[in-house]
């Protein structure tokens, strides 16, 4: 836990009630809302992980299709930078550093500069949690117009008084781009298209092309992306089960399988790598951009419920999710390439080899369909139940 994190929830306990004394802005209508004066538009998610920015990138497409002409900058945390570099939606990006240690006069200055440059309407995202952080950042840009949910009030206070203008929050069962868009929906700013957005450039895909092949990959073969690692331990399927299913696709079908994994991870690659009989594309950790366009040089890949999940989506890499404590009807990336195999008791470790295989057949089309009966077969005489 940073202790930027322990400052903020100590002034949500002590000091938020007064602020709003303070602070507090007037409600408006969304028709009262100028539209011809809404140049500049600040997206603040400072406050969240990769996946749930990436979730939101809806929200982006629908502004711009709302103010085609405005100018539009989102606020992120560092780790998000890459993923919001080269969005076409996206003019600017400001970035707020997670750890004190990160900043320097230099950053601060940046970063100042950028908030004051006469942000016109600013929209926070506050759907998972909501942030003092974010609000403050929305609130000294001075934006004549602040945007947010209703959702998640303070301790002690009235209403989220930030904001001038404040979306209802439905209390329905609802896919996170949902509520994100739930938010600019409140002044008419609306999108079909929920997917999530990552852009890559074609030398980016080339590089990761060329790597791939330096590291002996065989295009000739289908290329099944595994990402064995998750940050949340509850997150993650047992490295036994990858490494079953992996054997198994190697040996009935020819896949070629190329093994990613995290930073402090390289127990899970060993664990992996002991336990199939031949030789994977081992990828070393590397930085999001580049792991984005490694993961879109593969047919599917199988993952778990981590924001990993999202950047494959992001660049439209078909997957296969294993869900376990976190429900995919929230969190699964929209789309029919997109399939989430969950526990039955909301496990990971209840996710059996054999149905992860099923999904896999379904993605990779008839070819590997063929073979899916007669190989489940087998599996269930020659691997143990979960």
């Amino acid at each position: 836990m940073s202790r930027w994190y322990r400052i903020e929830q100590y002034v949500k306990r002590r000091y938020l009630k007064w602020l709003e004394k303070i602070f507090a802005k007037a409600i408006l209508m969304p028709y009262q809302l100028d539209l011809a004066n809404v140049k500049r538009i600040l997206v603040v998610r400072q406050h969240d992980m990769l996946g749930d920015f990436l979730l939101s990138t809806p929200v982006l497409r629908a502004l711009h299709q709302r103010f085609p002409e405005a100018h539009i900058g989102v606020l992120v945390r560092e780790y998000c930078t890459d993923v919001a570099r080269n969005n076409p939606y996206v003019d600017e990006v400001l970035v707020f550093y997670e750890h004190g240690l990160n900043w320097s006069w230099r950053r601060l200055r940046t970063l100042w500069g950028q908030l004051r440059s006469k942000w016109d309407l600013a929209v926070v995202l506050n759907t998972v949690s909501h942030s003092v952080t974010s609000d403050w950042l929305a609130h000294l840009s001075g934006a004549r117009y602040i945007l947010g949910s209703e959702h998640h009030i303070f301790p002690g206070c009235t209403r989220n008084f930030f904001y001038n203008f404040i979306a209802p929050y439905a209390k329905t069962l609802k896919h996170q781009s949902e509520r994100n868009l739930d938010i600019v929906r409140h002044i008419g700013a609306d999108m079909n298209d929920l997917s999530e957005v990552m852009h890559l450039d074609d030398m980016e895909r080339q590089a990761a092309c060329h790597k791939l092949t330096s590291l002996g990959l065989r295009s000739s073969q289908p290329v099944i992306g595994m990402h064995v690692g998750a940050g949340k331990l509850m997150n993650r399927w047992p490295v036994s089960r990858f490494s079953k299913l992996a054997q198994l696709l190697h040996e009935e079908y020819g896949a070629e399988i190329t093994l990613f994994w995290g930073p402090r991870e390289n127990n899970l690659s060993r664990q992996f790598c002991e336990e199939v009989r031949f030789q994977p594309i081992k990828v070393e950790p590397t930085d999001l951009r580049e792991l984005a366009a490694l993961f879109a040089q593969c047919d599917v890949v199988v993952c778990n419920d981590t924001g990993v999940m999202h950047v494959c989506a992001a660049v439209g890499v078909p997957l296969v999710a294993i869900f376990g404590p976190t429900d995919p009807k929230e969190w699964k990336p929209i789309g029919d390439k997109f399939l989430a195999v969950r526990g039955k008791d909301q496990k990971t470790e209840s996710v059996s080899v054999e149905q992860a295989f099923a999904a896999l057949a379904f993605l990779l089309g008839k070819g590997l369909k063929r073979h899916a009966r007669k190989i489940e077969q087998n599996l269930a005489k020659s691997i143990p139940s979960a």
